[in-house]
């Protein structure tokens, strides 16, 4: 693996880190005005810097070169560096239109879906026009087993109707959300357990559609995104909405889920190199018992570990990356596994030494600390939990000495 960035791929980065220091860090301010007059509508600025952002061409920077003219061409490697830049900031990613739940669900209709079905959906989400969200998570079930989901869809004549309940539906709050990928049971007898599972295009608007609540993270409700309880009271969709066809609706959510979690780390990496830089700047600036808090070894400790932990998971989330793009994601599949074990568990480290360090200022909304530190235990159970990848990973690694 070529440890050096390619001339092509800096350029890309100092326009990214450019872009995100001229424009995104002066609007958040603004941006959490706007927020507070309707939590669910997208700020008015937001859209502003999309336009921005979009007129620089730095637009659907993570969608792989295999999709050929609807991508702009770069490999998982070159996009990992940008997304780690992106992730130092909580509105970025959004800016460039690369930020969850839309970048998964447009790789899924650019992969799987039909002509009439990119037309409708994947063109406008691709333009950022509007959003989206993946219905999977039910409260009733382990859904860390995806063969557990228990929502039916049922073939109607020429129609799908849809009934069960989902939560923690990310995105599903946002006005501007207007359709929904569902994930859902269209054969539950099959003995292939595997083959029991559809996907399905439900429009937000659709009657039956029912958004309960926010579901709360940590005790916010995580606007403008959202974590929606959603109610499916007898939904019915044309049986043109069904992605791919019956029964590939865990083959899809596989080839969804592992580019989905490696994005996750690669912002995860932004975001903790991010608290380790205002770490070394606050011990740097604040007086502690007569002398700069530097001076203490546990906070040369902190920082020097912290360090270490970042470039450890900054290089395997790399090596991850270029596997993909040398070997394909089914090949990578171990090293994406261990990277999501190992990047939000890095992030919470290093974030968790970095609000210690600046004391009760690290937990208020006077830092990014507070949202970073979210994130990262988020992510310890999003696209699955930590001990379902151990499982799997230690299951595959010792299969090999059988």
């Amino acid at each position: 693996m070529d440890f050096e960035h390619s001339e092509k791929t800096q350029d890309l980065i100092n326009q990214v880190r450019t872009f995100i220091d001229n424009e995104v860090v002066p609007a958040e301010h603004t941006y959490h005005e706007q927020l507070e007059q309707n939590p669910w509508k997208t700020p008015p600025i937001l859209d502003e810097l999309k336009a921005k952002a979009k007129a620089k061409g730095l637009w659907n920077l993570f969608l792989p070169k295999e999709h050929g003219e609807l991508s702009p061409g770069l490999t998982n490697l070159e996009y990992a560096s940008l997304a780690e830049q992106m992730g130092r900031h909580h509105i970025a990613s959004e800016c460039f239109n690369c930020s969850a739940p839309d970048t998964g669900n447009m790789e899924v209709l650019a992969k799987y879906g039909n002509e009439a079905q990119k037309k409708q959906w994947l063109e406008p989400l691709m333009e950022g026009k509007i959003r989206s969200a993946f219905a999977m998570t039910e409260p009733e079930v382990a859904s860390s087993d995806a063969t557990n989901i228990e929502t039916s869809i049922t073939r109607d004549g020429d129609d799908y109707v849809i009934n069960g309940r989902k939560f923690y539906i990310s995105g599903a709050m946002r006005e501007s959300c207007e359709i929904m990928i569902v994930m859902g049971k269209t054969d539950p007898d099959n003995p292939n357990r595997h083959q029991q599972q559809s996907q399905i295009l439900v429009p937000m608007n659709t009657p039956g559609v029912n958004v309960k609540r926010p579901m709360m993270v940590l005790g916010s409700v995580d606007a403008p995104e959202g974590h929606a309880e959603v109610i499916f009271e007898n939904v019915r969709v044309p049986k043109e909405n069904i992605i791919l066809g019956e029964g590939r609706g865990f083959e899809i959510a596989q080839g969804r889920l592992g580019p989905g979690r490696i994005h996750h780390c690669m912002r995860l990496i932004g975001a903790a190199q991010r608290a380790l830089e205002l770490m070394c700047k606050r011990a740097n600036e604040r007086v502690v018992f007569g002398q700069p808090m530097i001076k203490h070894g546990s906070c040369r400790e902190d920082i020097a570990k912290s360090a270490c932990e970042i470039e450890q998971a900054r290089l395997m989330t790399l090596k991850a990356a270029d596997t993909m793009d040398r070997y394909g994601n089914k090949e990578a599949k171990e090293l994406i596994a261990m990277i999501k074990i190992v990047a939000p568990n890095m992030a919470l480290n290093v974030v968790d030494r970095a609000m210690q360090i600046h004391g009760a200022v690290g937990l208020s909304q006077d830092t990014p600390l507070a949202g970073f530190f979210a994130y990262a235990r988020t992510l310890r159970l999003a696209d699955g939990p930590d001990q379902v990848h151990m499982m799997q990973l230690g299951r595959n690694l010792a299969k090999k000495y059988e």
